[in-house]
């Protein structure tokens, strides 16, 4: 690898430790790592204070790279774009997008980052999409995570125009999710992002309730909840 450093965030993906090792292999160097550290925001920040280049690559602890991405043709940021993101495979909807993908990121951007609860869209500067692949975002490594990633996606996608996209790209998305069933927890995935929907009805425009996304604690509770009610009326 040339000319940036990597950075695994992680907080309790179940596969993240092989997941790193991957990681470092097909980049060729060591990755750098940030585990459990709860806040979102707060691990975001805290990746750009681990890392001695201005540019770095950024990987989730559920993302597995592509055993060809080759970093020889990573170009470095140009000026006034904070971050360039490769699309990820989606294992239980066959979408390809940004979505848990590789990024490439300003530690500069971060460090000035904004109050958004999607916490990248809170960069200040552009931020540029490729459009190959680099890998899978495997978050359906448990139903829990398969329900958590369907549920904060569907929730933010549910007030897609704030994040710069279309009603018809966002709709797009969300059927998608809640359409889900291949791969493991599938149905997981598609019941968190129905719940997902549900939760960004009832919380409006509140920000301070819609910051629940970014809660790990109050993630797990409101999942055992929801299974248990269904337990209940089923």
């Amino acid at each position: 690898m040339t000319g940036f450093d990597a950075v695994q965030l992680s907080y309790d993906e179940p596969q993240a430790d092989l997941l790193h090792t991957r990681l470092a292999r097909v980049l060729g160097a060591p990755v750098k790592r940030l585990h459990g550290v709860r806040g979102m925001r707060r691990a975001y920040r805290l990746t750009a204070e681990l890392v001695d280049t201005e540019h770095f690559l950024l990987a989730d602890g559920d993302f597995a790279i592509d055993e060809t991405f080759s970093t020889g043709t990573v170009e470095p940021l140009a000026e006034g774009v904070a971050m360039r993101v490769w699309q990820a495979a989606n294992p239980v909807n066959g979408l390809i997008y940004g979505y848990g993908g590789l990024k490439l990121i300003r530690r500069t951007a971060l460090r000035e980052m904004g109050q958004a609860v999607d916490v990248l869209a809170a960069l200040p500067g552009r931020v540029e999409f490729c459009r190959h692949s680099a890998g899978v975002t495997q978050f359906n490594q448990s139903p829990f995570h398969a329900w958590k990633a369907g549920f904060r996606e569907c929730a933010m996608l549910a007030r897609g125009s704030e994040y710069g996209m279309t009603d018809t790209s966002a709709h797009d998305r969300i059927d998608a999710w809640t359409a889900s069933r291949d791969g493991a927890f599938a149905s997981y995935a598609a019941a968190g992002a129905r719940d997902g929907l549900e939760f960004a009805r009832a919380v409006g425009r509140d920000p301070e309730r819609f910051e629940a996304l970014n809660d790990p604690t109050w993630l797990l509770q409101h999942f055992a909840t929801l299974r248990e009610q269904l337990a209940v009326t089923g």
